[in-house]
Formats: C-alpha cells, sequence, structure tokens
C-alpha cells in the first residue's frame, strides 16, 4: 500500500492545528515560505490572513520580519545544526510600539519526507518585560531612597553625639557630666549599626564587624592609655536584623563603659573580652573584665541607669542574664535557648 494519502492526510491534519492555534505560530517550508499561519498570529501582529500562504517570512506585515539573525537561525535549524529555544527578538513597525517576542522553532514531520518543514512559536512578552523593568527601576529607586535615609540619620546621630560631648565638657557637675558622656557613647553605639547597615546586604548586620568598630569608638573616646587597657572582641559568624543588633549594641556599651568605670580601679593593666556566638536561634553574648571583681555586701553598687538599661534590653531580647566570678574579674554573660518565636537572630552561614 502506498504511504501518500498517509502523508497527505498527516499534512492536512498539520495544516489545521496550525491554523486553529490559540498560540502565534507559523507552518514554514525549508526555504521560509509560509505555508500557513495560525488565526491568533495574524490577529495577534495585524496580517491578513489572504495575504499569508506563499509569500516568505521576510515578506510579512510590511517587512518587519526581515530580520537576518532569525533568517540565518531557523536555515540552520532546517538543516538540522541549529535549534531555536526561547531566542528573543524585537518586532518594529512604523508609528508602532516596539514588541519583544520570544521565538521557537523545531522541524517538523508531517509525513511529507522529501520537505523538511519548520514550526515557529511566537510569545509575546513585551507587558512581561516591561513589568520587570519597572520593578527593577522600583529596586534602584527604593535603594536610592535607602541610602539617602542612612546618610540622613547618620549625620543626625553625629550631630546628637556631638552636640552630647559640648555639653559634657560645659558642665560643672561631674556627675551630669558622666551622664552625658554615656549618653554620648550609647548614641554612638547606634551610629555604628547605622554605619554597618549602609554597606550590608539584605538589611542584616555582621555583628563580628560591628562590635569591633563599637569597642574601637569606645575604646578611643574612654581609654587614655591603650597599653594600660584593652578591648577584645571573639564573634563568630553570626549576622542580625538590625533592631536585634541595636539591643545587643546598647548592652555591650553599657557592660563597657561600667567594666572601664569600675574593674580596673586598683590595676596598672586590664582587659574586656566580647564573646558572641549562636547556634541556629540559640545566642550566647558574653563581657567578661580581668579586673577587681564585682564588690558584694555593703561595697555592693547600687543599680544604676546602666543596669536598668542592660535588664530591660534582655528582657526585650528574651535572653537571661548571668552574673558571675571570672576568677579574676567578673563575667556578665546573656543567653538564648530554645524559644521559636525569635528567628530574628540568624548565623550568616544559614
Amino acid at each position: 500500500m502506498s504511504n501518500e494519502p498517509i502523508a497527505h492526510f498527516e499534512a492536512a491534519s498539520t495544516l489545521a492545528v496550525v491554523v486553529s492555534s490559540n498560540e502565534p505560530l507559523l507552518f514554514l517550508s525549508e526555504d521560509q515560505k509560509v505555508i500557513a499561519a495560525s488565526t491568533s498570529f495574524c490577529r495577534a501582529f495585524e496580517i491578513d490572513p489572504a495575504t499569508i500562504p506563499g509569500r516568505r517570512l521576510s515578506e510579512l506585515g510590511n517587512g518587519e520580519w526581515a530580520m537576518p539573525k532569525l533568517a540565518s537561525l531557523l536555515k540552520a535549524t532546517a538543516s538540522g545544526s541549529a535549534q531555536i529555544e526561547a531566542y528573543e527578538i524585537d518586532l518594529k513597525r512604523p508609528n508602532q510600539k516596539t514588541r519583544n517576542l520570544v521565538v521557537n522553532a523545531r522541524t517538523l514531520d508531517d509525513g511529507d519526507k522529501d520537505h523538511i518543514r519548520l514550526l515557529l512559536a511566537v510569545t509575546d512578552v513585551t507587558v512581561a518585560r516591561a513589568e520587570a523593568r519597572l520593578k527593577d527601576d522600583l529596586v534602584r529607586e527604593k535603594a536610592i531612597l535607602m541610602q539617602e535615609v542612612q546618610h540622613r540619620v547618620a549625620n543626625s546621630l553625629q550631630i546628637i553625639a556631638s552636640v552630647l560631648m559640648q555639653s559634657a565638657r560645659r558642665v560643672q557637675s561631674e556627675e551630669a557630666r558622666g551622664h552625658l558622656q554615656n549618653a554620648h557613647h550609647r548614641v554612638m553605639s547606634i551610629a555604628a549599626v547605622q554605619k554597618q547597615l549602609s554597606t550590608s546586604k539584605g538589611g542584616n548586620v555582621e555583628l563580628r564587624t560591628y562590635f569591633t568598630q563599637l569597642c574601637e569608638s569606645l575604646g578611643a573616646s574612654m581609654i587614655a592609655d591603650p597599653d594600660r587597657l584593652s578591648i577584645a572582641v571573639t564573634v563568630d559568624d553570626s549576622a542580625v536584623e538590625a533592631d536585634i543588633s541595636i539591643s545587643l549594641g546598647l548592652i555591650v556599651t553599657e557592660l563597657v563603659i561600667n567594666a572601664l568605670k569600675h574593674a580596673f580601679a586598683d590595676q596598672p593593666t586590664g582587659k574586656i573580652m566580647i564573646d558572641y556566638c549562636s547556634t541556629g536561634s540559640d545566642w550566647t553574648l558574653s563581657v567578661t573584665d580581668n579586673g577587681t571583681g564585682m564588690p558584694t555586701g555593703d561595697d555592693a553598687p547600687k543599680a544604676g541607669l546602666g543596669t536598668g538599661i542592660v535588664e530591660a534590653l534582655a528582657r526585650n531580647l528574651q535572653g537571661e542574664i548571668q552574673l558571675s566570678d571570672a576568677d579574676p574579674g567578673t563575667a556578665v554573660t546573656i543567653s538564648y535557648r530554645g524559644a521559636s518565636d525569635l528567628q530574628a537572630i540568624l548565623p550568616s552561614a544559614a
């Protein structure tokens, strides 16, 4: 039995499928003449269906489909040396907006073994590309706005810190001067977070860099002789959200200030160690000195503003405070264990 009727039937079926397709399709011969076009193709690109059969792809419409690169790729596809997959083209027509298109092409066996046929599928992605560009523009504008806000906040914090320091120099009362200086250190602590945020990705603060810069700032303003007193920072790769970092930074600030003021009064040298580590959502922050130790009994100091700040911040972080003898010196440890609702604290490697 001859296969010719079968081949004709398959070819006719292919034509029917192409013409009735809801997707813009072109059925092309090897030399890129249009055998059939789907109704959706004609409608999408405003081409009269009656003008299509027998014309080359480059002749469709007003010649806007005459694209040398596309023609070359179709020729390579017909020869079997290439395949068009998600190839993007710009369709340009007079007095109309450029349309962004994605084309796919493949050879098609329609039963006629002596002639190669190509099926070209066209997808209009103009709207999707425009939305993507708009989204990118909005992201860039947001980034620029955030940089401007951070810059202004940083400037404001510097102004506040400067005013506090100037006020501390002018006042006669030692107690008032001490409070103003402590307020200055607290503002500088937040300013250090702000500086880290301006260079951080994803809105998280790397604690190693932050604590190091914070302690360098505290040491520069409070330690007259670096050979006598020093501050060391040991932090893992943890990164936390901005609000968490502010609380942790203020805790470190208060404990370091307290140690510098009270731990080394009768010692020629001393050292303060800041350590932070985390595992999952669990974390531990400790500030330890090798000073004279915490006085007890009648000599024990009354809880002041700094102590109240540390306790309040620790409660806000749902952490537990432990005061212990470092032999010599004092260790203050704030730890958080096992809660599932404080997911803001994450190791950067997670």
